[in-house]
């Protein structure tokens, strides 16, 4: 039982939480205590602690115990544009720690790559490849792909976008060279969203809106990292008023965590300066935790309610994840503690302290 100031579907409550496994009863009463939210999803996290999921099952463990650390109680593990072997090992590894003590955490795969543009690279490793249906199959029995990442102007994309779409993938429109006209034939085939948002696209232009033009205008759901170095605040208040759909996520690499240094991303070294992490004068990443998405987003003007529900409520509709994303009885007891400064006091996974 925790007793604070609870994060429910029809808004903050004071009162008491009883939870199992799974939250049983909201009981109001006027008591204090910190905030109870539920717990953060981040659909784009590829590392942290020194560690990155391309490095098999034991950096994707430690990729999960890091970010568990800082209220993030289900991710997609994320991969980056290499050599197939290179991705059959990650996927491999991915899919043995959803076995392991921290695999109720692990929602999946979110494959970033390889299939994207050479044009559009910025920090992935230089291994794209054309859309090609028989290795997507393969990709797919390794692991459970559950979003993946497309350049829509490469031959056979539509095709291959729709092959996805028909075995549940969310496909999402990144690392792209793409016109208006060919983003906006990949949404129309089924592309559900954009991914960091802004980055890695083409740019908004008033007679060539690009990517991010067909994202503002028509765009149901779109991912963005609110770090403050990726995307200008103001930039992303812009995003707010166009997709209702938007959620946040990270985008965090192993340097997440460690001091200034070197640190591996894929096949490149990327170094940690401060907040950033760059590989030759490009953003490669970034060092983010939920937590501190939180409080940047507070900090920019946005209501805690509303920065909560999307690093939690959003992304979790977004997967079609019925049992996560929200506090409310018979759902998973997947929490985060907060204090007045919304620093993180305890996180819970299935009911469990971490």
């Amino acid at each position: 039982m925790l007793e604070g100031t609870i994060l429910t579907p029809s808004g903050f409550v004071r009162g008491r939480l009883h939870f199992s496994e799974r939250i049983e009863a909201i009981e109001e009463a006027p008591v204090e205590g910190p905030y109870i939210l539920p717990g953060f999803l981040d659909l784009h996290v590829h590392g942290g602690g020194g560690l990155e999921v391309m490095g098999g099952r034991e950096g994707v463990e430690a990729t999960l115990r890091f970010h568990l650390q800082h209220g993030t109680t289900g991710l997609l593990a994320t991969t980056v544009t290499a050599p197939l072997p290179q991705l059959e090992r990650a996927l491999l590894g991915i899919q043995e720690a959803m076995a392991g003590p921290l695999g109720e955490a692990l929602l999946g795969v979110h494959l970033e790559g390889p299939f994207i543009s050479k044009d559009r690279l910025g920090a992935q490793p230089p291994f794209p490849l054309l859309p090609d249906l028989e290795t997507a199959q393969w990709l797919l029995s390794l692991a459970p792909v559950k979003v993946l990442t497309l350049a829509p102007e490469l031959p056979g994309a539509l095709d291959f976008l729709r092959f996805l779409a028909e075995r549940g993938v969310r496909v999402q429109l990144g690392h792209t060279a793409a016109s208006y006209a060919e983003a906006e034939a990949a949404l129309e085939a089924g592309a559900s969203g954009f991914t960091h948002l802004y980055n890695a696209m083409t740019g908004l232009h008033h007679r060539e809106p690009g990517v991010v033009g067909l994202a503002l205008e028509r765009g149901t759901w779109a991912e963005i990292i609110p770090d403050g170095l990726h995307v200008h605040p103001a930039a992303l208040k812009l995003a707010l008023k166009s997709i209702p759909g938007l959620y946040f996520v990270t985008d965090a690499v192993a340097a997440a965590g460690m001091p200034d240094g070197e640190y591996p991303l894929g096949a490149h070294r990327v170094e940690k300066r401060g907040n950033g992490v760059w590989h030759r004068g490009s953003l490669a990443g970034s060092t983010l935790t939920m937590d501190q998405a939180l409080r940047n987003l507070v900090a920019w003007g946005m209501p805690l309610e509303e920065a909560a529900r999307r690093l939690s409520t959003l992304p979790a509709r977004y997967l079609g994840l019925g049992d996560r994303g929200e506090i409310t009885p018979g759902k998973r007891a997947d929490l985060v503690v907060l204090d007045g400064e919304l620093r993180v006091q305890a996180v819970f996974l299935g009911g469990k302290r971490v």
